[in-house]
């Protein structure tokens, strides 16, 4: 009997070949312990609402009155609503064609990519084209957007940090491309080594390949480092030399924890180095609502910037673009407020101050509880988070989990999270769904549980692996290097 159009052995390869292992088994197990009563802590994605954190008041009041227009015709609006968020209502609101409920131009509302384009020119000190900013809903959107023009089939490689964001690996695969992977130094706090990259390129070639862009993610996700100023400028070298395009996943560049390396975009080394690099490397640049001390995640707000794409290729992005027909225009409200929010001497400017700040000093001190909390477990080592929302810890499994691991059917640091999700409840990502090097072991988790949870937490998370290592171990003491 023939097979019907989606029966599962007909459906198109690709489909099948993504995986995307932050919503996978273990995703699929906590969803199933939740409904049988079990308190789940989704430690598993990026989600600083689902875990609490509070949205911040002027981009929700901007974006009511935009949502109700007629809340802005009542003449009590003003014991309400702050000034401030009426007037940044109305200015978006005459950027619309007919208000949220209308489609915006496919790029995104002129008027919000111009504040991008300013924002941008605030942050790194050189100009930007609103025309060669596009909204897109969630940055998400437009990293497959842009794979899907740049890969034109199997022998098309993309160079992708491992570990990595299985976004890259799962749209590379939908796209038919091939992922190239270059190994992040975990003892050098998973540093970059060029070395790496030119290893990865030789190899690639030599099986034929063509090498045709480079991912990188800073801040990192799952890793958390941050890229410094030579890092980056050895980067954008390699891939003036390379002739690759540099895509730059920038959404954590507000989640910074540490002093010494602060976050700097990708365009501003490539503009300091002037020409003819600053001339001819091209560049796709991402950014959130998602992320920072925003957290709108359910919001889909985000853009992508392109340096040095020629304007037929630029035309190319449009139409692919208009398919879609516009971009959520609430997301790109939450855009505008995200890069143009409130000024000193504006009425809401102390509030916002106060709570973002609250914010970020909350994840830092997050970051290093979760650190601490690791590092103070057997057989367990973990980098300080640097930035972005996540803790990498290296597990340590004895050789008899692994043996216990393979009986039971599953990848070693799957088996330990699973087990972990079982006797605890926090639900986390195995490192294997990001990519790690052979008989190496991690998990991921957010550092965006309650701050007065944590210590709870990492308390359950030690009695657990405490436990677990002695069910396992052949003798105490199991060696952590």
């Amino acid at each position: 009997m023939s097979s019907k159009a989606l029966d599962y052995d007909s459906l198109n390869e690709n489909v099948k070949k993504a995986q995307y292992a932050v919503r996978g088994e273990l995703y699929l197990r906590a969803s199933e312990l939740q409904k049988e009563g079990k308190k789940i802590i989704f430690t598993n994605v990026g989600n600083p609402h689902a875990l609490g954190q509070k949205p911040l008041t002027f981009p929700r009041q901007v974006v009511a009155l935009c949502q109700a227009p007629f809340l802005l015709d009542d003449p009590n609006v003003g014991l309400v609503f702050p000034a401030d968020t009426i007037a940044r209502a109305k200015h978006y609101l005459s950027l619309t064609s007919g208000g949220l409920g209308a489609y915006s131009d496919s790029r995104g509302l002129p008027g919000i990519r111009k504040e991008v384009a300013e924002f941008i020119e605030r942050r790194d000190g050189y100009p930007s084209d609103p025309e060669l900013i596009y909204l897109t809903d969630g940055a998400s959107k437009g990293v497959m957007q842009i794979l899907q023009t740049i890969i034109r089939g199997p022998s098309d490689g993309i160079l992708v940090p491992v570990p990595q964001y299985p976004l890259y690996s799962a749209a590379i695969s939908l796209f038919g491309g091939s992922l190239l992977p270059y190994y992040l130094e975990e003892t050098a706090n998973w540093g970059l080594d060029v070395n790496n990259l030119r290893q990865s390129v030789s190899q690639a070639r030599s099986k034929g390949m063509t090498v045709r862009a480079m991912v990188i993610i800073n801040p990192g996700n799952p890793t958390g480092q941050c890229l410094s100023e030579a890092n980056l400028k050895e980067i954008l070298m390699f891939c003036y030399h390379e002739k690759l395009v540099l895509l730059g996943d920038e959404v954590y560049q507000q989640n910074i924890y540490q002093d010494e390396r602060p976050f700097i975009s990708s365009r501003k080394v490539l503009m300091e180095m002037g020409p003819p690099i600053s001339k001819d490397v091209q560049l796709i640049s991402f950014h959130t609502v998602s992320k920072g001390y925003w957290g709108e995640c359910g919001q889909r707000g985000g853009y992508f910037e392109m340096t040095n794409i020629p304007p037929q290729t630029v035309d190319e992005i449009y139409k692919v673009a208009s398919i879609s027909l516009s971009p959520n225009v609430p997301g790109q409200i939450f855009m505008g407020v995200m890069v143009n929010p409130p000024k000193p001497g504006d009425i809401s400017y102390d509030r916002f101050i106060r709570e973002s700040k609250g914010v970020l000093e909350s994840l830092r001190r997050r970051a290093q509880i979760m650190t601490d909390g690791f590092n103070s477990c057997r057989n367990v080592v973990c980098n300080f988070t640097e930035g972005a929302m996540y803790s990498f810890p290296q597990i340590r499994l004895p050789p008899k989990a692994i043996e216990a691991a393979k009986k039971a059917g599953k990848v070693p640091d799957v088996f330990y999270c699973l087990k972990l999700l079982e006797a605890t409840g926090i639900s986390t990502v195995p490192g294997s769904g990001f990519g790690q090097k052979e008989g190496v072991f991690h998990l991921r988790t957010t550092i965006l549980p309650a701050e007065e949870e944590m210590p709870a937490i990492m308390e359950s998370f030690k009695k657990f692996n405490d436990e677990f290592m002695e069910q396992y171990e052949d003798y105490r003491g199991y060696s952590r290097m």
